[in-house]
């Protein structure tokens, strides 16, 4: 497949720029894989679609506020860092992204807060627009952690072309994250409510936990035609041995394994077993997935809706058969569905 099979123009005005009122009261297409069959429904109704003893896996990696704005020593040009991970937690060391990037040069320091509570000095160029930064800081580490997140704005994406309000802290989250580390939420969890998972509880579903800290490498723009030539960038990923025993035990009793989202997908992809079973994993994966690719855990998996090019949108075409997907995206557009991290969603089964 080419980069130019999943080019399509989207209407602006379907990019989602805020949450649904209710976080199980989105949208839900449902896509039957075998046939290519669309419905049109609500999200809480995913409980029609999946029984007792069924297993839910979810990544449940927690957004840290990740984007400051700094002011550059001298200047006092206006500077937007975005915190991509942490390098080195004992000297501070973080990779980051500035923006303007054109401004910062090595040994420049940037300050932080009305009161330049923080400061921290570039000292490495690591890409055009990517620098490492050495945070200045005389607390502990607790204390730093909680500078950043006084500071610090939640990551909404560029496309969202809004101001980041005091909501969005709630609403750019899971219920269920966990486990601090990403820069972007798993979008498609953002869809379940405390009332829906307990309904689904009741009716026997369980829930299995991996964590993947999504980064940047997600969002990166595919540049090449050929995609078997497009690198990912590596992201963490920890994958429990109780996870493994849920999901390896439904699949072996014949239940649904359901996948929530490209990001878990992509997590449980890269630690298979020969017998195709899911093996615990404590490392990091760039695993791209794209058509065509036969998967090894789960027979049906939610996600959001996709920006065209982006590898987000190659796995969706790999799972759910590229002209099934294809379609989809034509339905999703006539019927006005909203798009992307703030989105609707789409069940694959």
């Amino acid at each position: 497949m080419k980069l130019t099979s999943f080019k399509f123009d989207l209407p602006k005005e379907l990019i989602a720029l805020y949450p649904a009122k209710d976080r199980d009261g989105s949208r839900l297409m449902v896509l039957h894989k075998k046939d290519g069959k669309i419905e049109h429904r609500k999200f809480k109704d995913i409980l029609d679609y999946f029984d007792d003893g069924d297993i839910f896996i979810m990544n449940d990696t927690k957004v840290f506020p990740a984007r400051l704005w700094g002011n550059k020593e001298k200047t006092g040009a206006k500077i937007e860092v975005f915190m991509l991970r942490e390098l080195n937690r004992d000297s501070l060391l973080w990779d980051v992204l500035v923006d303007p990037a054109r401004k910062i040069r090595i040994g420049n320091k940037l300050y932080f807060g009305k009161d330049d509570e923080l400061v921290a000095e570039v000292i490495d160029n690591t890409t055009s627009r990517g620098r490492t930064l050495r945070f200045l800081f005389d607390g502990s580490y607790e204390e730093f952690k909680q500078a950043i997140t006084d500071l610090g704005e939640t990551p909404l994406p560029k496309y969202i072309k809004r101001e980041t309000e005091p909501s969005d802290a709630e609403r750019y989250q899971t219920i269920y994250a966990r486990h601090e580390g990403a820069v972007a939420a798993p979008t498609a969890g953002l869809h379940f409510s405390r009332e829906l998972m307990k309904r689904m509880e009741l009716k026997g579903i369980g829930f299995a936990p991996v964590t993947l800290h999504v980064g940047l490498g997600t969002f990166r723009p595919v540049e090449v035609e050929d995609l078997t030539k497009h690198k990912m960038d590596s992201e963490q990923v920890i994958i429990n041995s109780e996870t493994c025993k849920l999901v390896n035990d439904a699949k072996d009793r014949k239940n649904k394994v359901c996948c929530v989202g490209t990001t878990t997908m992509r997590a449980i992809e890269s630690s298979v077993s020969t017998e195709n079973h899911i093996k615990p994993l404590n490392g990091w994966t760039n695993k791209f997935i794209f058509p065509p690719y036969d998967f090894s855990i789960a027979d049906s998996m939610i996600t959001n809706f996709h920006m065209p090019e982006s590898t987000l949108l190659m796995q969706v075409a790999a799972f759910g058969g590229y002209e099934h997907v294809w379609n989809a995206y034509k339905v999703a557009m006539k019927e006005k569905y909203r798009f992307f991290s703030y989105g609707d969603a789409m069940l694959i089964i």
